[in-house]
């Protein structure tokens, strides 16, 4: 069942979005090489308190942390640790927040230090994929059309494409229906209809497509150990153009001042 939202409703889904948005702000300041994954954790989890939400992660189906933090070949769902970043490692930071009653969802890969040029490259495609998907999810338009946006682009540059992972509804719950991989046809799937309501993350891999679930039976990792790369926003679609109600202007302001 998908359920659409009124404009009332996606007003509180960009106020639980841009506290997300805010709190990945908050935790690119502190990324850096010797920093660890719980470290940033405990950032993110006080600031997003701080401001009267809830971290939507945090023992969701027994997750035991408030991030996702997943290092160069970690796809998603990594699990908080103690092992210091390094130089060159990339991480991807997804974050959830309860607030008002509605969920945000959004995610960034991060360069910790100075990366290889190959990798900084797979991470700008795949950001640039993400909001290819956002321009095809626009009313009238399926599901199909955004995987075959996000597809086409990473795939005719020579990136793969992750597809057991997929993006989803959000709104009273953090994964509601449908779901939005990030492959398809175009013209297949669920229709798209104004007060949608979904997260669009590609997630995308220098090497080959295929991935595993490790030992803590949380992490997701590519089979080949190739690093893989995740951006995500959280869109409301519209009829001629779809409104992101996450923001990735907080963490780059701090890239800019950083660089």
């Amino acid at each position: 069942m998908v359920y659409l939202k009124t404009d009332e409703e996606i007003e509180l889904l960009r106020e639980s979005n841009l506290l997300v948005g805010k709190t990945l702000g908050e935790v690119a300041k502190a990324v850096k090489p010797g920093v660890t994954t719980l470290d940033l954790d405990k950032i993110a989890e006080e600031f997003i308190r701080d401001h009267k939400g809830v971290p939507g992660f945090l023992n969701y189906q027994g997750f035991p942390n408030s991030l996702c933090t997943s290092v160069n070949e970690h796809v998603v769902h990594g699990i908080p640790n103690k092992t210091p970043l390094k130089e060159g490692d990339i991480v991807s930071i997804d974050c959830g927040v309860l607030l008002n009653g509605f969920f945000g969802d959004s995610a960034y890969t991060f360069e910790v230090g100075q990366v290889n040029p190959e990798v900084k490259a797979l991470l700008e495609a795949t950001k640039a994929s993400l909001y290819a998907g956002i321009e095809a999810a626009v009313e009238g338009n399926r599901i199909g059309d955004i995987g075959y946006a996000v597809q086409n682009y990473c795939e005719s540059r020579g990136y793969s494409v992750v597809r057991e992972m997929v993006g989803h509804g959000v709104g009273r719950q953090l994964h509601e229906a449908p779901e939005v991989p990030n492959y398809g046809r175009k013209g297949n799937g669920v229709k798209l209809r104004k007060g949608m309501v979904i997260a669009i993350e590609p997630m995308i891999n220098l090497g080959k497509r295929q991935i595993i679930l490790e030992d803590d039976q949380w992490t997701i990792r590519t089979v080949d150990r190739s690093v893989s790369a995740h951006f995500e926003h959280t869109i409301a679609v519209g009829k001629s153009k779809s409104d992101i109600l996450s923001s990735f202007k907080f963490v780059e302001e701090v890239l800019t001042l950083q660089s």
